[in-house]
C-alpha cells in the first residue's frame, strides 16, 4: 500500500493581606518570602512556546476535559443551558437564594448568573451563612483564614496542613479577587487555644469555598494564611511566567502539577514535569494524587493506565458538609451519554511487518469500508457511527450519490468473503470549503441509507472515535494506515492490507509551501517501506491509545513517489474537523467526552 500521487487524486484588585493589618511591617517580610521562591530554576526548558501561544486555559478542551456542566464548542468549554443537565441529583441552595434541582443546573446557571454560587445542599431556608474573613490578634500580627460554614455555629480556623495555592486561590474568590492568591506564606499562631481547626480540600476548579471538601483536625495545628493577588506584589514581568488571564507567578512554579494561574495556563504546555507531579501525553501537569484514582484527568487517559487494578485510596474522613460536591460532580459525569467507539470485538495478535503492508483478517479493522464506483474499489472510507461514513473529498461527487456501494468487512474484492454487506449512499457532504488544487479541507461525509425503518447501522462494523484534541498523539506515535491501494510500481492489489507509521513533526521540509499544518498531517516510516498510495485515498489512518481505544487520527489525501521515505503520506487532520462532522451528524454520535 502507498499516498495518491498528486495528478491522481490525491476590583478592584482587593488584596487579601493576611500578614497583618499593619502593612509596612508585613510586606518587607512578605517580599523575602517571595524572592526566596523566586529563586527556583526556571522552567522555560519545561514550556512549549508554541503550544503557549495558543493561550490555553482551564476552558480549552483541546487540553482538559469540561466540567459536566459545560461543553466543547470550537475547543472552549462554553456553558450548557440548566435543562441539559442531567435531571438526577440532589437539591442544593444558591447565595442569591434559589433552590436548584441539581448542583449542575446550579453551575450551569452560575454562567450566566456569576454572583450567583452554591451555597449548600438541600432548599434553601434563609438561615444559611457562609462567610470567609481574616483575624488578626494586633496590630503587628499576622492575619489568619477564619471560615463560617452553614453546618456550624461559629467560624473555625484553617489548618496549615494540605492548605496550598489550589485552595488559596478558591479562597481569594471568595475574598473578591477575581486572579485569586499571590502566596500562602507561613503565619504567626495566634495567643488564644485553639482545639481543632478546618483542613480544606479543593481541586481548584471551583469558584467558592463552599464547594471544597472540609474535615475536623484536632490537636495543636499550625493555622493557614494567604495573600491575595495584587500586581504590585507581583513578581517583575522578567522574572515571572505570563498566565493568561493576566496573573504573574514565579516563573519557576510553571509545570509543577498546582494550578497557580488559577487559570490553569502554567499547567498546559509543559514538555515535562518537575516535582511532585504527573505529565500528561497531551503536554499537561496534573498533581501526582490524580495517578490511578478512578477519574480520567488526562485527556489521553495516560493517568488511568498501568495502574495494576488497584486505584489510589480515597481518604476516609467525614465531610462536615452534608453533602460532598466533588463526589457529586463525578457522579453527575458518570450520568453523561456513553457510547462505544473503537474497541474492536476481538483482538488479532500483531503479525511480523512485510514491505508494503501485511494482510489484514476479518474483524482486524472493523471500521474499514471500501466504496465502489464502477468496476472496482476507487476509495476506502471509515464508519464513524449510525448511518455516516467518512472519506476523503477528492474520492467523491455529489453528482454520482447513486453510483456508490460502501461494503463492510470486506477483504477480498476478487473473492469476497462471506461476511461482508454493502450499503447504498443516500447523501454526499463536501467539505465547504474543500481546494482541489491544494487539497486542504479534504474530507467528505457520506450518508448511508437503509434497507428500512430501523436504527442505523452498519452490519459488522464497529465505528471509529473521532478525536475532538490535537493533543490526544504526538509525533512518532505509532499507528496504522489501511487500503486496498497499489503496491510500489504501481502494483494492483485486491486485498486489504495495513501497515505501521509513526507521526511525522512539520511535514512543511518534505512538501515547502504546499503542506497546511492547521489541516494537514502526515505519517511514514524511516525507510519509506511502509506507505499509502493510489486507492488507499479516503481510508483511515488509526492511532490507538493507553486504553486500546482506536481514533480516526488522518484520512488519506495526498503525497508524491509512493514508499519513499523523503515522501511521507499526507492525511486529513480528522481533528481539525470534529465539530463540522459533529454539525451534520449530531454530537451525540461522536463523542461521549465535552457533550
Amino acid at each position: 500500500m502507498q499516498v495518491p500521487d498528486v495528478a491522481s487524486m490525491r476590583l478592584l484588585p482587593v488584596v487579601l493581606l493576611l500578614l497583618c493589618s499593619c502593612t509596612r511591617f508585613c510586606r518587607p517580610h512578605y517580599r523575602k518570602e517571595n524572592e526566596k521562591k523566586s529563586e527556583l530554576p526556571p522552567a522555560s526548558d519545561l514550556l512549549d512556546t508554541k503550544c503557549l501561544a495558543e493561550r490555553h486555559t482551564h476552558r480549552s478542551c483541546d487540553k482538559v476535559f469540561c466540567q459536566p456542566w459545560q461543553k466543547c464548542i470550537g475547543g472552549t468549554c462554553l456553558c450548557k443551558l440548566p435543562y441539559q443537565c442531567p435531571k438526577n441529583g440532589t437539591r442544593v441552595c444558591a447565595t442569591n437564594g434559589k433552590s436548584f434541582l441539581t448542583y449542575c443546573q446550579l453551575k450551569s446557571f452560575q454562567c450566566l448568573q456569576p454572583d450567583s454560587k452554591f451555597l449548600n445542599s438541600g432548599e434553601c431556608t434563609g438561615q444559611e451563612k457562609f462567610d470567609v474573613s481574616l483575624h488578626h490578634e494586633g496590630p503587628d500580627s499576622v492575619g489568619l483564614l477564619r471560615v463560617k460554614l452553614t453546618v456550624l455555629e461559629e467560624s473555625m480556623y484553617v489548618c496549615k496542613d494540605g492548605w496550598g495555592m489550589t485552595q488559596a486561590n478558591v479562597a481569594c474568590l471568595d475574598l473578591g479577587n477575581p486572579l485569586g492568591a499571590l502566596d500562602t506564606p507561613d503565619v504567626a499562631r495566634p495567643d488564644i487555644n485553639i482545639d481543632e481547626c478546618l483542613h480544606v480540600s479543593c481541586r481548584g476548579t471551583e469558584t467558592s469555598l463552599t464547594e471544597c471538601t472540609f474535615t475536623r483536625r484536632a490537636g495543636v495545628q499550625e493555622l493557614a494564611g494567604v495573600v491575595c493577588y495584587n500586581d504590585s506584589e507581583a513578581p517583575p514581568a522578567e522574572k515571572a511566567f505570563q498566565c493568561v488571564n493576566g496573573k504573574r507567578i514565579p516563573r519557576g512554579k510553571a509545570c509543577d502539577g498546582v494550578n497557580d494561574c488559577g487559570d490553569q495556563s502554567d499547567e498546559l504546555c509543559c514538555t515535562r514535569c518537575q516535582g511532585a507531579s504527573f505529565h500528561c501525553s497531551s503536554g499537561v501537569c496534573i498533581p501526582q494524587q490524580y495517578r490511578c484514582n478512578g477519574e480520567r484527568d488526562c485527556i489521553t487517559g495516560d493517568d488511568e493506565a498501568n495502574c495494576g487494578g488497584a486505584e489510589r485510596p480515597v481518604t476516609s474522613e467525614p465531610n462536615l458538609l452534608p453533602l460532598d460536591m466533588d463526589t457529586e460532580r463525578k457522579r453527575i459525569k458518570s450520568l453523561l451519554p456513553t457510547m462505544s467507539c473503537g474497541v474492536k470485538q476481538h483482538m488479532h495478535s500483531r503479525r511480523k511487518r512485510v514491505v508494503g503492508g501485511s494482510q489484514a483478517h476479518v474483524g482486524d479493522f472493523p471500521w474499514q469500508v471500501a466504496i465502489k464506483y464502477g468496476d472496482g474499489i476507487s476509495c476506502g472510507g471509515i464508519y464513524i457511527g449510525g448511518c455516516w461514513v467518512v472519506t476523503a473529498a477528492h474520492c467523491v461527487r455529489a453528482s454520482r450519490v447513486r453510483q456508490y456501494i460502501i461494503f463492510s468487512s470486506l477483504i477480498d474484492w476478487i473473492k469476497p468473503n462471506t461476511e461482508l454487506h454493502f450499503r447504498l449512499v443516500n447523501k454526499v457532504i463536501i467539505h465547504e470549503n474543500y481546494n482541489g488544487s491544494t487539497y486542504q479541507n479534504d474530507i467528505a461525509l457520506l450518508q448511508l441509507k437503509m434497507p428500512s425503518l430501523k436504527e442505523c447501522e452498519m452490519p459488522g462494523s464497529v465505528p471509529a472515535c473521532l478525536p475532538w484534541s490535537p493533543y490526544l498523539f504526538q509525533p512518532n506515535h505509532k499507528c496504522i494506515v489501511s487500503g486496498w491501494g497499489r503496491e510500489k510500481g504501481n502494483l494492483r492489489v485486491f486485498s486489504l492490507k495495513w501497515g505501521e507509521v509513526h507521526l511525522i513533526n512539520n511535514c512543511s521540509q518534505f512538501y515547502p509551501g504546499r503542506y497546511f499544518e492547521k489541516e494537514m498531517l502526515c505519517a511514514g516510516t524511516d525507510d519509506g517501506s511502509i506507505d499509502a498510495c493510489k486507492g488507499d485515498s479516503g481510508g483511515p489512518l488509526v492511532c490507538q491509545d493507553v486504553n486500546n481505544v482506536t481514533y480516526l487520527w488522518g484520512i488519506v489525501s495526498w503525497g508524491e513517489n509512493c514508499g519513499k521515505p523523503e515522501f511521507p503520506g499526507v492525511y486529513t487532520k480528522v481533528s481539525n474537523y470534529f465539530d463540522w462532522i459533529g454539525r451534520h451528524v449530531g454530537r451525540s454520535l461522536i463523542t461521549q467526552y465535552n457533550l
